[in-house]
């Protein structure tokens, strides 16, 4: 995309590969996964064989340390199917990364692997009933027991965390009290199939149809005390250290959305006649795909803006900033987009013979995600010295 944000031609190649893969292996088979409510394994083995799981973590491990590619990846996949952008932002940002940052060399050794050739998937347990937004809220507890952690609690909403393949889940649970009277938290990880660890029915969703999405239930679940993510009481720290990450990933995603919804508003308003004339003449027409133009440009613009911060190292708080405004702005757009490309279809926008109503399905969901549009807002205004609760 030119006039905004230029990638270099090594990201450019990338991503010619990318939606070559997407266009060949995925676009032809996304209507009836999602009609099926199910995530296709192979469709995960084969972006691992192309190396996308692996585009976020470092060499030594097998992969890239190329944040920018990751999102390349994400909005590319995401331009066909959000469910399948879901899934590889979820499995990369959420499962592998957490690993990656913050385990010990034996974690990295037993589970990277087979993340990153999609032979396996991982995720990260944090939202609860009472704690989403406000995440230090959690009551799942994890007490030390004969030299195991011992779990008890629920999550909710937890991305492919029931998969046939998904080998672990790492939890955020309180493990004490601090002197302060705050509770510590940390993260403890959670093989599949662990005595007391069930992973329940999956969600009946308004999207992401063919994404895996659970609740879970620990009773009295029993992990050896080296299954600690990193360093007591840090568990919350660290997955805020790493949710900027996922919030310009999530904007990628979002990104992916809009440009998928301006492609098929131009095709269909080309294709589409009315009055004897293509519906595209219509300056009613034409002016709602011109925001739609406005959006995916402005979108890129802070999508990549952000990943590039991140690759370079950025200061946490400049970081933290971009990605909420990207996060912000790209997913609040994902929701206009949806709304216009529908509108510009008709009523077929409203059938699922065509795919605007998936994405119209799909988008509202990012708004929420990693962070809701109140959040960003809240960390917009407090980067600005506003002192607002």
């Amino acid at each position: 995309m030119t006039g905004a944000f230029e990638l270099d031609q090594e990201h450019n190649d990338f991503r010619a590969a990318v939606a070559d893969f997407a266009a060949e292996r995925l676009a032809p088979h996304v209507a009836r996964w999602n009609a099926e409510h199910r995530l296709p394994l192979d469709a995960v083995r084969q972006m691992g064989e192309l190396g996308l799981l692996g585009l976020n973590t470092p060499p030594e491990y097998g992969g890239a340390g190329d944040f920018t590619s990751l999102c390349v990846a994400i909005e590319e996949i995401g331009r066909v199917d959000q469910s399948l952008g879901i899934t590889l932002e979820a499995a990369v940002g959420l499962g592998i990364n957490p690993i990656a940052c913050f385990g010990t060399a034996e974690q990295k050794e037993r589970f990277l692997p087979d993340l990153i050739a999609g032979a396996a998937l991982a995720s990260f347990g944090l939202t609860e009933s009472e704690a989403g937004s406000d995440a230090g809220a959690t009551r799942t507890t994890a007490a030390q027991q004969d030299g195991c952690w011992v779990i008890n609690g629920s999550k909710q909403f937890i991305t492919n965390s029931g998969t046939p393949i998904t080998s672990v889940v790492t939890v955020t649970a309180r493990t004490g009290t601090r002197a302060d009277g705050r509770a510590e938290i940390s993260a403890i990880m959670v093989p599949a199939g662990t005595p007391g660890f069930t992973v329940g029915p999956p969600y009946e969703k308004l999207g992401w149809h063919a994404s895996d999405t659970h609740p879970l239930t620990f009773d009295d679940a029993r992990v050896a005390g080296d299954h600690l993510l990193g360093e007591r009481g840090r568990g919350l720290a660290q997955f805020l250290a790493i949710l900027d990450d996922g919030r310009i990933a999530i904007a990628a995603l979002a990104l992916g959305c809009i440009r998928a919804c301006r492609d098929l508003s131009v095709q269909y308003a080309q294709e589409r006649t009315t009055f004897g004339v293509p519906i595209g003449r219509k300056q009613g027409v034409a002016f709602k795909i011109a925001d739609l133009d406005v959006m995916a440009r402005t979108a890129h613009l802070l999508v990549y803006s952000a990943a590039a911060m991140k690759d370079r190292g950025a200061a946490p708080s400049a970081l933290s900033r971009a990605a909420a405004i990207a996060k912000l702005y790209a997913t609040e757009s994902a929701v206009t987009a949806t709304r216009i490309a529908t509108q510009v279809f008709g009523g077929y926008g409203f059938m699922e013979e065509y795919p605007v109503a998936r994405f119209y399905r799909d988008a509202k969901v990012l708004e929420i995600g990693e962070g809701t549009s109140e959040v960003q807002r809240l960390l917009i205004a407090r980067g600005l010295g506003l002192a607002v609760e």
